[in-house]
């Protein structure tokens, strides 16, 4: 296997993890420790850098190198687990609150950096791959730190949990320390370190908007979970109320449904590689995906409770559509890097953060309109 791959995918499965942790591992525990759903719930804020980070990634993309940003970030995220690892989340909630938001601070200048790297050591045609190792090792990196360590909290406890997770952030800091990135190192203008200084951010976003597809690309990555989060999110409830029980739920949803994700993922690198032409096979898979909804939606006005035929059509239904998910996923990411290509060297990171940046908007957004019907 290519030696770039192997990387990439160290690279972003610990990028996954501070996700993992929040969306997986955290409420749970939080929850058996008594904690309310409403400081459950306001944890959702510590997601903020993702969304901000489009700020500081002209930081990322003019000072040091990419190589440097990331052991700076790995080291931080050593830190933050080691920090865990001291305290106790039921009676102290706020220094751990706040040791989580700068672990997401890390892993969102480490999500730049990672781009960054991808984007200028990936050839053309490695793109499909890189992106499907992207996207894989990412839900690995997820799965793994919010599924797995739930089934060990109760036999490590929570400090021996952050410990083995600041090893394994080591590990990755050795591997980086002694790779060979080959990435090229933009030397900024005067010019240019003046305007990054005083961060206008109205300047920096003209110039993401003048490298050509930025305006369609945009508009794209904003809207293409459309309709899908609300099939991911709420299909499942709707099953759970029609006596589909937790424990199968959870392993279709789970455990079977993740798998196909991730072939689909692997699926759509392969798909480019092969026939490197991504706006054709898009337009077919989100017809595809299209008429997958129609037809969930109309399993769901005929659902009939108990019914071995609906049952298994209801799991095809939940394997289809994360398959073509994955799929898509894929295909819209390598989109999106081939865009940010066309940039200049000295803000391609930047202009794939921003397109990042509005992809997750529009996951929130669009996740939050389709759980709330009213």
């Amino acid at each position: 296997m290519n030696i770039k791959y192997v990387l990439l995918g160290m690279l972003y499965f610990v990028q996954g993890i501070p996700y993992g942790l929040q969306s997986g591992l955290l409420p749970i525990y939080f929850r058996s420790v008594g904690l309310s759903f409403t400081r459950i719930s306001l944890a959702k804020v510590l997601y903020a850098p993702w969304i901000l980070k489009v700020l500081w990634a002209p930081l990322v993309d003019h000072y040091l190198a990419k190589k440097t940003w990331l052991l700076f970030t790995m080291s931080g995220l050593v830190l933050s687990c080691l920090a865990c690892s001291l305290l106790e989340p039921d009676t102290n909630f706020l220094p751990v609150a706040l040791v989580f938001l700068f672990m997401n601070f890390c892993a969102s200048i480490q999500d730049i950096a990672v781009d960054g790297v991808a984007i200028q050591l990936l050839g053309y045609e490695e793109i499909g791959y890189g992106n499907t190792v992207q996207v894989v090792a990412y839900k690995m990196g997820s799965v793994m730190a919010g599924g797995g360590l739930v089934a060990f909290l109760y036999h490590l406890g929570w400090s021996a949990i952050f410990l083995y997770l600041a090893v394994i952030y080591t590990l990755a800091i050795l591997l980086t320390w002694v790779s060979d990135l080959r990435v090229r190192r933009w030397r900024p203008s005067q010019e240019s370190r003046i305007m990054v200084g005083n961060v206008n951010p109205w300047s920096i976003l003209k110039e993401l908007f003048h490298v050509p597809g930025t305006h369609w690309t945009a508009g794209f990555v904003f809207i293409y979970k459309l309709g899908e989060q609300g099939s991911m999110s709420m299909f499942p409830l709707f099953l759970l109320d029609r006596d589909f029980s937790p424990q199968k739920l959870g392993f279709w949803n789970g455990i079977v449904a993740m798998i196909f994700s991730i072939a689909g993922s692997y699926l759509g690198g392969h798909l480019i590689s092969r026939r490197r032409r991504l706006l054709p096979a898009l337009e077919n898979l989100l017809i595809v995906r299209f008429c997958g909804l129609t037809l969930q939606i109309l399993l769901m006005a005929l659902y009939q409770n108990k019914e071995p035929f609906f049952e298994v059509a209801a799991v095809m239904s939940i394997c289809t559509q994360h398959l073509i998910a994955g799929l898509i996923t894929t295909l819209t990411f390598s989109l999106m890097m081939h865009c940010s290509q066309k940039a200049k060297e000295s803000i391609q990171a930047t202009h794939y953060s921003f397109l990042a940046t509005l992809e997750v908007l529009g996951k929130v957004i669009f996740g939050a309109c389709d759980r709330d019907p009213g």
